[in-house]
């Protein structure tokens, strides 16, 4: 355990921590207002009379008072006190915490592990399991560009401009999983879990630089009895991949369908197939992740330009 508090404390984790400490607050702080406003809109929806006047009904104003709040003194004195804590925060930090400066590189001595800038393991971590051209710039790739296609591709006019979770839970499921257990779990994983070698060792063991750890990961065709650059390998590989994908449109066509059928026709082929295939690869990660971990799966189909 000292092994473990010892690395939670360096200096170059602390800022990993508060990160944790920060997405689970507003996590569940902007949970707890989706919530609250899916409560109001419940009431509003059981009480037409009260839904003519919304939330005044609710949050009176006196006729007598102006109906607008003041940059001064109200805005400026919650930033001017904001500045004042953060100014105070980083302060007390600069004082307490070294900087993690270290010595000048070493072309004879290459640090163990050696490990990328926080905000980067979760990329570091996922060479463990693509082939490194997908992991370094496919992958990556399609997550800016899932982010800039989301506003084309959502046509739910509801969840806008305020916090709800009835009317955006796949929405809201799919960002929690991609961004919460991938994301970040993966920082998690490369800033904790990771030691010498890149090993995996668990909170509290020990991070021994001299440990050897046999492993025998193997292609899934060969797992199968299909020897390397043969037709076989590919064909094995490309009907299992291509089955994943085909066995996911199909499920997510009846998943809409059943739940969210003006959804499904309101999107249209062009949006729906895009999102699909944007979603089946944030699901691949963890698909992926378990087969090397669970059945030492390095790699489903092996070609000599790619490797999945």
């Amino acid at each position: 355990m000292d092994q473990f508090l010892e690395i939670v404390t360096l200096p170059d984790n602390v800022p990993i921590l508060l990160m944790l400490g920060l997405t689970g607050f507003y996590t569940w702080y902007a949970l707890k207002q989706a919530f609250a406003n899916d409560r109001v809109i419940a009431e509003l929806e059981a009480n037409p009379e009260l839904a003519k006047t919304h939330h005044r009904k609710r949050f009176p104003w006196h006729k007598d008072w102006e109906q607008r709040v003041h940059v001064w003194p109200y805005l400026l004195r919650i930033e001017y006190l904001a500045a004042i804590i953060v100014f105070t925060l980083l302060l007390v930090w600069s004082i307490t915490l070294n900087a993690p400066i270290e010595e000048p590189a070493n072309l004879s001595l290459t640090p163990n592990p050696s490990k990328a800038p926080w905000y980067f393991l979760g990329l570091q971590e996922m060479l463990v399991y693509f082939d490194p051209w997908l992991a370094g710039v496919v992958l990556p790739s399609f997550i800016v560009v899932g982010l800039m296609a989301i506003p084309y591709i959502d046509v739910n006019e509801k969840g806008n401009g305020y916090y709800t979770y009835q009317q955006r839970k796949f929405a809201i499921w799919s960002f929690l999983f991609g961004f919460l257990v991938l994301w970040v779990g993966l920082i998690v994983i490369g800033t904790f879990v990771r030691g010498p070698g890149w090993m995996w060792f668990w909170p509290g063991e020990y991070w021994d630089a001299h440990k050897v750890v046999f492993e025998v990961n193997v292609n899934l065709h060969e797992m199968l009895g299909f020897e390397d650059n043969t037709t076989g390998a590919y064909v094995v590989g490309g009907l299992a991949l291509g089955g994943y994908f085909a066995v996911g449109t199909g499920l997510m066509i009846f998943f809409f369908k059943k739940y969210a059928l003006a959804t499904y026709h309101k999107m249209g082929p062009a949006r729906f197939h895009t999102f699909n295939i944007l979603f089946l690869l944030m699901m691949l990660l963890p698909v992926k992740i378990v087969a090397r971990l669970a059945f030492s799966v390095k790699y489903i189909w092996t070609t000599p330009f790619f490797n999945w």
